[in-house]
């Protein structure tokens, strides 16, 4: 998905240069801490808060100290946000959150698709609050669970292009589109994030990373109306970890192969989760008639408790979200060294294992190992009801316990 970004700074100045707060009593240099009550935030849920945040962000950005920025207990109405660096702090520049930010439903007032941004800022270490998106006035107006070229509503938080990112914390609550997305971002981790969509709610995926290097995940709880979490195109060494999913589309390696050139996938790890009535469990997928080819490797799901989940495990190449899709010529996305090891839990659907990959090329090195699956039939799980495994253009392996049977 093509996204574009503009950045919008509010700030006061006087005439020789100095900053000033809000109450127009000049603003220390290097003070350390910054309070956006200080420079005009009200924090009643009614009074836009948006100017004040921009210029509390202005001090604490352009300071040479270590530096932290405070948003009390309150709930703070507010437009777009553009957290934006590149900033002068010799250190970790914190950014705690105590209270709620509440979006404008006005979405004439973005100019980007994105609400909160944090870009292009080094050594960031963002620490609790709630981000709640409004999102159920906006959802009404998605095309984009059935449209291709559909207008993408606001992501709640984006981080852009940091580096050395720490996110701790959070909540994330009813985006009008994706919640979290982390994009061509370098050693980036996170930990007790909790983010909540109904799960009827379009495109609200969770968390997104694209073009993204070291990265950690863990301790996430998502419960949305899309992917918990999905790994888009060009990202390396990318681990989640006690991630409890559900509602949702399930974890997701994709989609991949839309866009021209969108750079290889490798070395993913998704393990120790829990994923809970969802519409799919694990997944790799890819689309029909990619404009160039790209490669998927090194991906492993290990350790994956599947509770009523349909079609738990499935590489799909032929993903097609829409009524109808570009089917003229297969998948170019090469699939190698994937593993789904250690799945146990209930299918509601027979077909629990799919691997289904592309005609132009073949997955390989696909393994399957202590795959322990059973059917569930409203109350318990009905060990009676034959499961099964559909295999495609794929001759994976298959080591140790296997419920469905492996496929002929």
């Amino acid at each position: 998905m093509e996204l574009f970004f503009c950045l919008f700074i509010f700030f006061f100045f006087s005439p020789s240069g100095n900053l000033y707060g809000a109450d127009g009593g000049r603003m220390p240099a290097n003070l350390g801490t910054y309070d956006v009550k200080k420079f005009g935030a009200v924090g009643d849920g009614r009074t836009d808060d948006t100017k004040a945040f921009m210029r509390a962000w202005e001090a604490a950005c352009g300071s040479s100290d270590v530096v932290k920025l405070v948003i009390p207990v309150g709930i703070y109405f507010v437009g777009p946000l553009k957290f934006d660096g590149p900033c002068t702090n010799s250190g970790t520049l914190t950014v705690e959150i105590q209270g709620t930010l509440k979006a404008t439903t006005d979405l004439s007032k973005y100019t980007t698709p994105h609400w909160v941004q944090f870009g292009s800022v080094k050594r960031l270490n963002l620490i609790g609050g709630t981000f709640d998106g409004q999102g159920a006035a906006s959802w009404p107006l998605s095309t984009c669970p059935k449209e291709k070229n559909c207008k993408v509503l606001p992501t709640n938080i984006l981080f852009m292009n940091t580096v050395d990112t720490v996110v701790t914390g959070i909540t994330s609550v009813n985006s009008k589109f994706f919640h979290i997305g982390i994009l061509g971002c370098a050693n980036f981790k996170s930990d007790n994030i909790k983010i909540s969509a109904p799960e009827d709610s379009p495109n609200t995926d969770g968390i997104h990373v694209e073009r993204s290097s070291n990265v950690a995940l863990s301790h996430l709880s998502i419960g949305t109306g899309d992917d918990c979490v999905s790994i888009g195109p060009g990202n390396s060494n990318v681990t989640l970890t006690n991630i409890r999913c559900g509602p949702g589309h399930g974890i997701s390696v994709g989609s991949l192969g839309k866009y021209e050139g969108e750079g290889d996938v490798t070395g993913i790890l998704i393990r120790d989760s829990t994923i809970t009535s969802t519409t799919n469990g694990v997944r790799i997928k890819t689309w029909q008639n990619s404009p160039s080819p790209s490669m998927v490797s090194n991906v492993t799901f290990d350790n994956i408790i599947m509770n009523n989940v349909a079609n738990p495990i499935i590489i799909d190449q032929e993903y097609c979200p829409y009524s109808k899709c570009d089917s003229s010529g297969p998948s170019r996305v090469r699939l190698s060294d994937i593993t789904f090891k250690n799945i146990r839990g209930t299918s509601v659907s027979s077909d629990a294992v799919t691997l289904h990959c592309s005609p132009k090329t073949p997955c390989t090195n696909v393994v399957l190992e202590d795959v322990n699956l059973k059917y569930y039939t409203g109350e318990v799980s009905d060990g009676h009801m034959i499961l099964t495994s559909s295999c495609l253009n794929v001759k994976p392996t298959f080591r140790r316990t296997h419920e469905p049977p492996p496929c002929k």
